[in-house]
């Protein structure tokens, strides 16, 4: 069975250098680090052997653009004769960013022993304002709750 890379990677091959974008985009993450990649996405190839690079705005293309000389030797080292031979960072649309692991999977969240909902209670007690004590006795839940789990914030 043949694997849907090698048969883009052929499709894209009987347009010239554009067959080299599987490889570049697949080393791209590895060579940029998580943050660039994030933050800017090849494009396309132009004939003269350019990449143009999608940033996610002005700034981070102007200081992209600053670090060419960086990123293009580490291109040439993944890419061997595939890498481009320069580099050209502009503003431009980028792929949906994939959902990040901590989002996938959350924690359920934490519920409050008996005890907790007592002792919020006790510190709101003296609270005059019923919506002020019952948002001050809930966030006291929360927070006792989140402290005996070992939970950080972040």
């Amino acid at each position: 069975m043949e694997r849907i890379g090698d048969a883009v990677r052929g499709e894209l091959g009987r347009f010239g250098s554009t067959g080299s974008m599987v490889d570049l985009i697949a080393a791209w993450p590895c060579v940029v680090g998580e943050t660039v990649a994030a933050n800017a996405w090849p494009a396309r190839v132009g004939r003269d052997g350019t990449l143009h690079v999608a940033a996610s705005s002005s700034v981070w293309a102007f200081e992209l653009g600053q670090l060419e000389g960086e990123i293009l030797p580490r291109l040439r080292e993944a890419l061997g004769n595939a890498a481009p031979k320069r580099l050209r960072f502009a503003p431009g649309p980028l792929p949906e960013a994939a959902t990040a692991a901590s989002e996938k999977r959350r924690p359920p969240p934490l519920q409050p022993t008996a005890e907790h909902v007592r002792e919020a209670r006790s510190w709101a007690a003296a609270i005059g304002s019923e919506e002020l004590r019952k948002t001050v006795e809930k966030a006291a839940r929360a927070s006792l709750a989140r402290a005996d789990s070992g939970r950080t914030v972040w």
